[in-house]
């Protein structure tokens, strides 16, 4: 059994002396674990921080089998974050998120895409609302994506600025004002493409994600609850 594809290192744990399983976020073949003897030595260390993004291979001889990687380098994106706390939160956090919250080995291709958009994006200054939209997309492809078409009480497209937790549905402010503390805040940067969403925007934007995230994917994990890593970004972005 062989396949090539590109990848995206999400994370990698210590094997025996000195190999490692790695986690790739590949774009054909899904979230993928396979053995990388020699992958925590001096040598291949580096290849495998989480954010990089390689050409891998994947050999073994039977397709339930864990199997080993064959990666090359393509894009050292960790490296060039290193001096940057805000960015390199980001992309932990994006790596951990996706390594909790995919199946194994079951083909998620817009995720890969965008988390590649995400990546490219810490050159700029717009990577907080791609953040934010790329766990919306990940909601989606898992199944639980949010309706903001219109409001989920009068059919309105006008002044929508909560989300109902139980249905994921978008509320007026109209029909919103007897419920509005159990109630999400909707920020209106996720209502139009190419807006950037400010400091609190954000902060909103990754409450309404955690929460649909926590809810319906974190809860079936092991831990049940969200990764760290993200914890970690919401705390370092509160900063600002």
């Amino acid at each position: 059994m062989e396949w090539h594809d590109d990848a995206i290192v999400l994370a990698a744990r210590k094997h025996g002396e000195s190999s490692a399983i790695v986690t790739l976020l590949t774009r054909d073949h899904g979230r993928h674990l396979g053995l990388v003897r020699g992958g925590m030595g001096r040598r291949k260390r580096g290849l495998f921080q989480p954010g990089n993004q390689v050409r891998a291979t994947w050999r073994a001889r039977l397709a339930e089998h864990l199997g080993s990687f064959a990666c090359e380098l393509e894009n050292a994106r960790a490296a060039t974050l290193l001096d940057d706390r805000d960015r390199l939160s980001a992309l932990s956090a994006a790596c951990a998120v996706a390594d909790a919250a995919l199946p194994e080995r079951e083909t998620h291709a817009p995720v890969f895409e965008g988390m590649e958009i995400l990546l490219d994006s810490m050159a700029g200054n717009l990577w907080p609302t791609i953040y934010v939209k790329w766990e919306l997309g990940l909601l989606q492809e898992l199944g639980f994506g949010l309706d903001f078409s219109c409001c989920a009480a009068t059919g309105t497209t006008e002044n929508l600025i909560y989300i109902s937790p139980k249905s994921g549905r978008a509320v007026s402010a109209e029909a919103a004002e007897p419920y509005r503390k159990s109630l999400l805040p909707l920020p209106s940067f996720l209502l139009e493409a190419g807006i950037e969403g400010p400091p609190d925007g954000i902060s909103d934007g990754l409450k309404l994600t955690g929460y649909f995230l926590e809810r319906h994917v974190f809860s079936h994990t092991r831990s049940g609850m969200a990764p760290a890593a993200r914890q970690r970004l919401i705390d370092q972005l509160r900063k600002k």
